[in-house]
């Protein structure tokens, strides 16, 4: 049986966190979907499509895109999944950091829906202070983050304060 999984979030934008859950969880499950759900409490410094670029250049990068494909859902999570046949949300966990919101998400998404069951991975020493506020702050003060993220998401930075200039 293959099992796939979703792992959900704003990517905005991926890091080096991220890659190591979705590369921790491929070590579990035969495939996983992306879902760039929109959160109404962020505003994102990337477009939809330029996250949805972002995550298929590190995906081809990292040698995962055959076994990951990336979507989008403008709802409720667990809407997408029942649609779309799956029942394990991934979510990975900083120590401490994210424990109450994650916890009161899968609690909500499992009253929404039973069926759903969500995995925490321990997201790795190496990045388990990592976010993607964080990394957009040291790059627009002019910080070196290149071993925080991945190199495509490197360049797209790049790019994007060029932009802004």
């Amino acid at each position: 049986m293959i099992r796939n999984v979703v792992y959900p979030g704003s990517f905005d934008p991926m890091t080096n966190g991220h890659l190591d859950i979705i590369k921790r969880s491929l070590n579990i499950f035969d495939r996983m979907t992306i879902v760039l759900a929109k959160n109404s409490l962020k505003t994102t410094f990337f477009s939809l499509s330029e996250r949805i670029d972002m995550i298929k250049e590190t995906l081809d990068y990292a040698g995962l895109s055959d076994r990951v494909t990336i979507d989008n859902h403008d709802g409720l999570l667990v809407d997408y999944c029942r649609n779309n046949n799956i029942n394990i949300l991934i979510r990975g966990i900083r120590p401490l950091v994210d424990f109450e919101y994650e916890f009161e998400m899968a609690m909500i998404n499992r009253e929404l829906n039973h069926n759903i069951e969500t995995l925490f991975i321990l997201t790795d020493q190496e990045y388990f202070y990592l976010r993607s506020t964080l990394i957009k702050d040291v790059v627009r003060l002019g910080g070196d983050i290149s071993s925080k993220v991945p190199p495509p998401v490197l360049e797209a930075l790049k790019r994007k304060l060029l932009d802004k200039v």
